[in-house]
């Protein structure tokens, strides 16, 4: 059994991926992990200053709710990260995370297995490409961990609709179930 962390980054009411990321987390628990899901709506996180005082200290000068997500980033085994597509990249809020998670730089690290899950209002193939690009480059600082996986679900056009997409959320639910 692995510990996974998912880390759902829309700060939208009734948001696409929040509805795809419980699915993901329903088929991970039925594949018998330990799930944590941690919604970035309502955190706290300030930009990274570039201060490099992380590196020294092993955590984040700065005060906010970043420091205790990538806590919980560095215990898990599998880390699943969900954004919405916003001019085809992933979300500020997500990307914003990734840069204040440089205290896992150099770090005992736990995760392995890396996933992302992508929603859009556009449905054409290519759509998550800058999004898998941007989460590749933050797991290539990281030697021991790679991207197993990932899935878009693209055409969602209003809050909402991926509830009413059985494909969608059938498909959500089975890459939760085939985490490693």
């Amino acid at each position: 059994m692995s510990k996974v962390v998912i880390i759902s980054s829309s700060l939208r009411a009734k948001s696409n991926s929040e509805i795809l990321a419980a699915k993901v987390a329903e088929g991970a628990k039925t594949a018998g992990h330990e799930v944590e899901t941690v919604s970035l709506k309502g955190k706290k996180i300030a930009y990274c200053v570039g201060c490099l005082a992380c590196q020294k200290l092993g955590k984040c000068v700065q005060k906010d709710d970043a420091a205790e997500i990538t806590e919980t980033v560095k215990s898990a085994d599998t880390v699943v990260f969900v954004t919405p597509i916003y001019y085809y990249e992933m979300s500020g809020q997500l990307k914003t995370l990734l840069d204040r998670m440089n205290p896992l730089y150099g770090s005992d690290y736990s995760f392995r297995n890396i996933y992302l899950l992508t929603t859009a209002a556009d449905d054409a193939e290519e759509t998550p490409d800058r999004a898998l690009g941007g989460i590749g480059g933050w797991i290539d600082c990281f030697e021991r961990a790679e991207l197993k996986g990932s899935l878009f679900c693209g055409g969602l056009e209003n809050p909402g609709d991926a509830q009413k997409n059985a494909e969608y959320l059938e498909a959500a639910y089975n890459f939760g179930k085939s985490l490693e």
